[in-house]
């Protein structure tokens, strides 16, 4: 299959494994971006000859520069560089920037008609009527990344109406601390926060599961990807994750969609949709005779699912601050300068506080992600 795609957050281990899937079907790779990692994107550009690069830290980009001088690649610079990279003409773009950094190139992608393959989920939690509002607009397809998502919107390839949909079910590894109580969570560590049982992520993202508040995110991302109440999005925790999301019909008959837990399945899914290859991925054999166990989350404990719950029930820009709130509580929890627990103390205090608006465009987004991080910042104080 011939193909052109732009690949948001290369040096990540989505992006990495994203080139991993080009480099296996001989996709021609139009532009990347990073944040500073000159280090990994330099190797990319050698091996893909990207025809951009852009890089959100100013002086990343002119070390890049100056090293990949002559090469025949262009090099931009901060979110607007990113957002020029994702404009580019190509087939594909795949956004594996993490946290609402990834809104703005979302949007810049969709604008120029680029289908988006999207494992940036802050982009819908935050700003999840304005995106799938221009999306449909633009009729540009948003093909999901996360394996949750890329589960439920498999199983649903044979659904003739969403009215068929009577719930979807997230599944949930349970992160490292599954079990745990309140009280043993409280002195936790990083290094034990960041110690996934199933799935190789970076630093954010792994606190996120650890939390379990990247299941309430995924709630919220699925309400608008999938076109869903809140009410009709459950989890279950599934120690194994090798069942990575079910669709429950109106019928009752429930469908999952099974595999390894290896990322670069969901990612070559959106990136050859609506066609089907041979992946790097390992074979699942059921035939080990594992058991594969379900659970409700222990929501009392891990107060993030009931918080974005919350705050997609509310609507309007409750999400974007939930979201905003946790990424900076994420920050100082890995910067050493609160606990595991005040992560979710700082949310719920945030939705408490920064006031919201049920319509919105992007500035109302991008103010919003300002105030409640500066809230946020302010509770350390």
């Amino acid at each position: 299959m011939a193909k052109t795609i732009t690949i948001l957050g290369s040096t990540g281990s989505i992006g990495v494994q994203a080139l991993e899937v080009a480099r296996l079907r001989g996709f021609d790779v139009l532009a990347l971006t990073a944040h500073s990692n000159t280090r990994i994107i330099k190797e990319q550009i050698l091996e893909f000859k990207p025809k951009y690069v852009a890089m959100s830290d100013p002086a990343a980009a002119l070390e890049l520069k100056a090293a990949i001088s002559g090469s025949g690649t262009e090099v931009l610079c901060g979110t607007e560089g990113i957002c020029e990279c994702a404009a580019q003409k190509a087939d594909t773009v795949l956004n594996g920037i993490v946290g609402m950094a990834g809104l703005e190139p979302t949007l810049s992608a969709i604008e120029a008609g680029n289908e988006v393959a999207l494992a940036n989920k802050e982009t819908l939690v935050a700003a999840g009527a304005l995106v799938m509002k221009r999306a449909a607009e633009k009729k540009v397809k948003i093909l999901p990344v996360d394996s949750e998502h890329s589960a439920i919107f498999q199983v649903l390839e044979g659904c003739n109406s969403y009215k068929e949909i009577k719930r979807l079910i997230l599944t949930a590894s349970g992160g490292p601390f599954f079990g745990k109580t309140k009280e043993e969570l409280r002195n936790v560590t990083l290094e034990q926060a960041l110690n996934h049982p199933n799935w190789s992520m970076g630093a954010k993202i792994t606190v996120d599961s650890a939390t379990m508040i990247n299941k309430g995110l995924e709630l919220i991302e699925a309400v608008w990807l999938f076109n869903v109440r809140p009410e009709q999005v459950d989890i279950l925790v599934h120690r194994q994750s090798i069942v990575h999301s079910m669709v429950e019909y109106v019928d009752n008959s429930v469908l999952a969609q099974l595999g390894v837990p290896d990322m670069r399945l969901p990612i070559q899914y959106a990136l050859t949709y609506p066609e089907r290859t041979e992946c790097p991925a390992p074979e699942l054999d059921l035939s080990l005779g594992e058991a594969l166990t379900f659970v409700k989350p222990d929501e009392d404990t891990f107060r993030g699912i009931a918080l974005c719950r919350e705050a997609i029930s509310k609507g309007g820009l409750y999400p974007a601050i939930a979201n905003s709130a946790n990424e900076a509580a994420n920050l100082l929890f890995r910067e050493k300068k609160i606990g595991f627990l005040q992560i979710a103390e700082f949310v719920e205090k945030a939705l408490g506080k920064i006031p919201s608006k049920q319509s919105y465009n992007l500035e109302d987004v991008l103010e919003t992600d300002r105030v409640t991080r500066r809230f946020v910042s302010e509770l350390t104080r």
